[in-house]
């Protein structure tokens, strides 16, 4: 699951109006912002295994700190503790912050084929392997995305040609990397992978800088 993610985060900004888009990709995408971190240091493990599943070559061998249910309760509590600490915002936002960050094992464990651990420990892994069926992943995924970023159209207004272009942008440059990660060939390492996992934070920044040429309709709850 890539770009469903980012569908959940826009949809998020119509019950959480006060909160930048950009912290809702950082908690939407928080468990692949942290994953390449623990990977490049040697916590979790990947490896390139063309055939995996048919969308993906990768085979994710360990990740119980990044992508266990158990762990990103943790996380999710906690940053949604962070956030309400440095913005005063209200309960509503932590919640929202929270159940983003929980959400990501929710639609990985759609995708994945079973090696989505419950714990830390690892014992047990679960996966609906949706990444079996090219077909279905593209829908699916797709129409998340679509569902969230209409809900975000009518949750907020561009308040300027930036809150607009830099939108439409943004929603394209997604689309075309969605596309080109599904139909491209097999990354060349390791390390190829984490670091251009890295790079979620510029889309992380991407957002704080839309949402700040944007406003919440008035309707907006």
């Amino acid at each position: 699951m890539f770009i469903g993610h980012f569908g959940l985060a826009f949809g998020a900004k119509q019950s959480a109006p006060t909160v930048s888009l950009g912290a809702l990709f950082a908690a939407c995408q928080f468990a692949d912002l942290l994953w390449p971190t623990l990977v490049l240091l040697g916590y979790e493990r990947v490896a390139i295994q063309p055939g995996a599943t048919v969308f993906t070559p990768l085979d994710f061998v360990s990740y119980p700190y990044s992508h266990s249910l158990a762990a990103l309760c943790g996380w999710g509590i906690g940053c949604g503790a962070i956030y309400l600490l440095l913005t005063r915002a209200r309960i509503g936002a932590f919640v929202a912050i929270a159940l983003l960050v929980v959400s990501h094992w929710v639609l990985d464990y759609v995708t994945h084929r079973p090696d989505m651990p419950l714990t830390p420990a690892g014992r047990g892994t679960f996966g609906l392997g949706l990444w079996n069926s090219v077909a279905g992943t593209l829908f699916v995924e797709l129409a998340i995305f679509a569902a969230g970023l209409l809900l975000y159209l009518r949750a907020t207004t561009a308040r300027d040609r930036i809150g607009s272009l830099g939108l439409w942008t943004l929603v394209v440059f997604l689309l075309v990397i969605y596309i080109a990660s599904a139909f491209g060939p097999p990354p060349p390492s390791v390390a190829a992978v984490a670091w251009s996992a890295e790079a979620i934070w510029l889309l992380v920044a991407w957002g704080y800088w839309i949402d700040h040429h944007r406003i919440p309709h008035r309707n907006s709850s």
